[in-house]
């Protein structure tokens, strides 16, 4: 099952609605997400997390291009999470934007290391690995092929694979991952990522929201 929606300022986008309504027509049958995705909006990628994981059917989720950022969040509320042998995993820290003196950059740094810890708790449960484990990855902004995601819990099984992906010795992945993904690809996802929209007054604008419900204030 795919989903997703055009926006208003002409950017493709799949919101926690669009998942939601998929989910009610599939009336419990087995469902699977194919997911093509750079990320987006932790909150909404959470919440899309929640609704699989809440599903009273079998859930599939097929990384066939890529999952980066909260994208991987969501593969993680699947039942079984599934990669194409081409396909690349990412995972990396929560980023945004602040305003203000001092004690604003201070506040701001605090909610993203402590969005970064909340991030973790989801992959500890599909992985096992522990928090330092994980957080370590993240701050390296980890990529990963199908057999080292599977290596490391992220990922179930690769499709197709027959055990030649699976059974060959494990290959370490950092600064080395380049081979695999161009610097180029690389920056355009980072781009994509942390500017989804053009408009800047619209993104500054929605990153203040964002601020302010992680700090729970009425608006």
């Amino acid at each position: 099952m795919t989903s997703g929606s055009m926006t208003g300022l002409d950017y493709e986008a799949t919101a926690p609605a669009d998942i939601e309504r998929e989910i009610n027509d599939a009336q419990g049958d087995d469902i699977t997400f194919v997911v093509n995705s750079g990320g987006g909006d932790v909150f909404a990628g959470n919440e899309i997390n929640y609704m699989i994981s809440q599903y009273k059917g079998n859930t599939t989720a097929d990384i066939v291009g890529i999952a980066a950022s909260i994208a991987t969040v969501i593969c993680c509320g699947a039942d079984t999470v599934r990669m194409a042998a081409g396909a690349q995993y990412m995972i990396h820290n929560v980023s945004g934007s602040a305003s203000g003196d001092y004690r604003e950059m201070d506040k701001a740094k605090s909610i993203l290391l402590n969005a970064n810890k909340t991030i973790s708790n989801t992959y500890r449960l599909k992985t096992g690995m522990t928090e330092k484990e994980l957080l370590d990855l993240m701050n390296k902004e980890t990529w990963m092929d199908a057999a080292r995601a599977v290596e490391l819990g992220f990922v179930d099984e690769i499709i197709g694979d027959n055990g030649i992906l699976t059974s060959q010795k494990p290959v370490l992945y950092n600064a080395g991952c380049a081979i695999l993904v161009s610097e180029e690809l690389k920056e355009k996802i980072r781009n994509q990522i942390k500017n989804p929209i053009a408009n800047q007054d619209i993104l500054i604008a929605r990153n203040k929201l964002t601020i302010e419900r992680m700090r729970g204030e009425r608006l």
